[in-house]
This record gives C-alpha cells, sequence and structure tokens, in this order.
C-alpha cells in the first residue's frame, strides 16, 4: 500500500523545497517539518500502552505510543534531516543508519555503511529515504533489513515517481510507502521531473 499525502501545508512545503532560492539550512528545516507530518499519518493507528505520567492535577493514566518499538532508519546522507525531525516527535525511540551512494553511470545503489539495533523481529522499522527516482535505495534498504530480521517496516518518503514506486511494490508488496508528493515521471538520467534536485547536496550545501 501507498499513501500520497493531499495535505495542502505538505504540498506547500513540497514547493518551498523546489525553490532553488531556498537556502540549505531552511532546505533541512522543511524536510524535517515535512517528515514530522507525515510520520504522524504513518502512525496513526500504532499500537499505544497506558502509562501513568503526572500532571498540574496529579498522576493520570493516558495513552501513549509504544515508542520503544519503534526503530527509525535513515539512508544516508539525504535521511538524516528526517531523522532530526521525527526525534523532536519521537525522542525516544531507538536508531538505526544506512549509508548507500548511488552510481551515476548505473544508477544502482552500494551500501558502504550499517549500523542497525538487534532484535528488530518484534520492531517497527520507519525507514527513512527522501528520494524515491528509481526506487533501487529503498528496495535494497528493505532488502537488508529484512535480511537481517525486520518483519514489519514503513517507507517514509518526501518525493517520489510513479515509477519508483510501483518498483517498490512489485519487489515488497508488504512494505507501506507514507510519501509527501509523487511527481510526474523520471527523465532520461533517472532524475524525478519536476523533482527538486539533489536532496543530500541542497540539504548539506556540498554542491
Amino acid at each position: 500500500m501507498y499513501k500520497e499525502s493531499t495535505n495542502a501545508v505538505v504540498k506547500h512545503l513540497i514547493n518551498r523545497l523546489r525553490d532553488v532560492r531556498t537556502a540549505s539550512n531552511e532546505f533541512r528545516l522543511t524536510i524535517e517539518e515535512i517528515s514530522r507530518m507525515i510520520v504522524a499519518e504513518a502512525l496513526a493507528d500504532f499500537p499505544t500502552i497506558t502509562t501513568n505520567i503526572n500532571t498540574w492535577q496529579g498522576p493520570l493514566d493516558v495513552e501513549m505510543l509504544e515508542v520503544q518499538k519503534i526503530v527509525l532508519v535513515p539512508i544516508l546522507r539525504a535521511g538524516e534531516p528526517m531523522l532530526t525531525g521525527i526525534l523532536q516527535t519521537l525522542p525516544y525511540a531507538r536508531s538505526g543508519f544506512l549509508a548507500m551512494k548511488r552510481d551515476e553511470q548505473t544508477s544502482l545503489s552500494k551500501l558502504f555503511y550499517e549500523n542497525i539495533p538487534d532484535n528488530l523481529e518484534d520492531k517497527t522499522v520507519l525507514l527513512l529515504d527522501p528520494m524515491v527516482a528509481t526506487g533501487g535505495s529503498l528496495i535494497d534498504g528493505i532488502d537488508y533489513l529484512k535480511d537481517i530480521g525486520a518483519k514489519k517496516i514503513i517507507s517514509l518518503n518526501i518525493l517520489g515517481s510513479p515509477y519508483g514506486i510501483q518498483k517498490v511494490q512489485e519487489a515488497h508488496p508488504d512494505v507501506d510507502i507514507y510519501i509527501a508528493q509523487i511527481d510526474e515521471r523520471l527523465d532520461e538520467n533517472n532524475y524525478i521531473r519536476p523533482g527538486l534536485g539533489d536532496a543530500g547536496d541542497r540539504a548539506f550545501n556540498t554542491k
């Protein structure tokens, strides 16, 4: 299943990302904000547990997300602002990291670093990847997480192409995708159009 956001505020923020006048710091902050909105939608029906808290009127039993069952895994480097944003909402969630780089000639991704918590079998892994162009990095990331024991994976994304979303669904129909915006197409170089450029470069001002 995939779900594209219909929230007008999310669409507004996506178009702020597209604007070449958006500086790298604002670009990162905007991704953080969009990510918080997407995760709220993705976890709308997530299990809660009864927790006793102290309020201004004394102790109170309330329902809270079972955050200990959530693992956040960004695909670096572009996924780092997504992690930063979601940790502001879920500061006690555990985190892991996958670092991949796309070969500009073949459009294939290569994993060159990983650091993932153990015992994923009973956890929900939120895989954070801003751009879903061909879907290759996302598919590889899901493959890896499943190989090390993940049973429940949700993909959170900022921008994608119809082709990339289709490929991910074909490879992993059990993974739900929550995405802010699906653009028109890929071009001949496998870049999303109209897109917003390279999310990693724009977020960290590397080019």
